[in-house]
């Protein structure tokens, strides 16, 4: 019986926006995906303080991945707590499954900087997606152990987004709309919530 295939897509997502829902839809048809998990980060450690506590976080993601049936949100570095590091969170996934890490070309010129991102190899591939102004070419270091090692990253055909986080929360500091950035659901958490407000 072949592996089930999962796609990871690990994050702040403070808050989770319409782009991160778009790379996770664009990845399932090519990497033949039987299910995508969004992987919320308790405490990362290469970010500084986030804006909206780990409940309101996941609160959002279990909202806007509610209408995608092969979506599912994964705790598992919430209730871990503390600095969060990917190695630690692919050292535990189950092997009968054969996962892919989802990330954008900006992470992907970073990748060499993560800790143990060797060993993360060992559990992934990593399927990289187009974002403005960072080239798709991997790190010298990260094609030197690729190629040393037959494994092969995988590029997901999607379209560069502008939409960030850091320009919703910017937007809504400034009293300005969201709308069409963020799933309605969401939206309507934000307001209720009142979070990233002045």
């Amino acid at each position: 019986m072949a592996k089930k295939r999962i796609g990871l897509l690990g994050g702040s997502f403070d808050p989770v926006h319409v782009a991160h829902l778009a790379l996770a839809q664009a990845a399932q048809q090519p990497l033949r995906l039987d299910e995508v998990q969004f992987i919320p980060a308790a405490q990362p450690w290469q970010k500084s303080q986030l804006g909206a506590n780990s409940t309101h976080r996941v609160a959002m993601l279990e909202l806007a991945t509610q209408p995608y049936p092969t979506f599912r949100v994964n705790t598992t570095e919430i209730q871990r707590g503390g600095p969060t590091y990917t190695y630690d969170t692919v050292a535990t996934l189950p092997a009968s499954a054969h996962y892919f890490w989802l990330l954008g070309a900006d992470q992907l010129q970073n990748f060499t900087s993560w800790h143990r991102w060797q060993d993360i190899l060992q559990h992934v591939d990593l399927a990289v997606a187009q974002r403005p102004g960072s080239a798709l070419t991997p790190p010298e270091q990260l094609s030197h152990y690729l190629a040393e090692h037959n494994k092969n990253i995988h590029y997901i055909d999607f379209k560069p987004s502008p939409i960030s986080a850091t320009l919703i929360r910017e937007r809504l500091h400034q009293d300005q709309s969201v709308a069409q950035l963020v799933p309605d659901s969401v939206l309507h958490y934000l307001t209720q919530h009142q979070l990233y407000q002045p």
